[in-house]
């Protein structure tokens, strides 16, 4: 009996100072401003639109001076849009776990960790990845500089 109720105080005590932690741990990371919702707002429409194959959408967005790194090589704007158009990857679902962003004048960095289901010239795959995307702004609207993928372990943690 006393066996019993020591094992239920301990496990009372570990799982409060779990939920302490946890509740340190994400009341630790302040909310992101106006400016950086609006980025990241902008990088899950971007998502979508890569879903959806809407290179109409992803020419606007990105610059024609852009960048594009993958695990397989970099190309520019027009490469990527017609690897997204013909499918020979097709970003099907990021799942974004984690983001963080920076601003600089009228630079924009996001850093964010994924989970991308995606089809490889006809191969599935489910990678996890930390994407870093560069934004500046040109008038009232964002263009997008660089989309860099970095193949990580799904316990990767990002820096706030």
């Amino acid at each position: 009996m006393k066996t019993s109720i020591l094992s239920l105080c301990f496990l009372l005590i570990g799982m409060q100072a779990s939920f302490a932690q946890t509740a340190q741990t994400n009341t630790s990371i302040p909310p992101p401003t106006k400016a950086q919702q609006e980025i990241i707002n902008l990088s899950k429409q971007k998502w979508q639109w890569m879903a959806d194959k809407n290179v109409e959408k992803l020419a606007q967005l990105f610059d024609d001076k852009a960048k594009f790194v993958h695990m397989s090589g970099t190309w520019k704007k027009d490469e990527e849009l017609d690897i997204i158009k013909t499918g020979s990857i097709w970003y099907r679902k990021a799942d974004v776990h984690d983001t963080a962003v920076e601003l600089f004048d009228d630079t924009a960095i996001i850093w964010s960790r994924i989970t991308l289901e995606s089809t490889v010239r006809g191969n599935e795959a489910k990678v996890e990845f930390t994407v870093t995307e560069v934004y500046k702004k040109e008038g009232n609207a964002w263009k997008m500089l660089a989309l860099t993928f970095s193949s990580v372990r799904d316990t990767h943690v990002i820096k706030h």
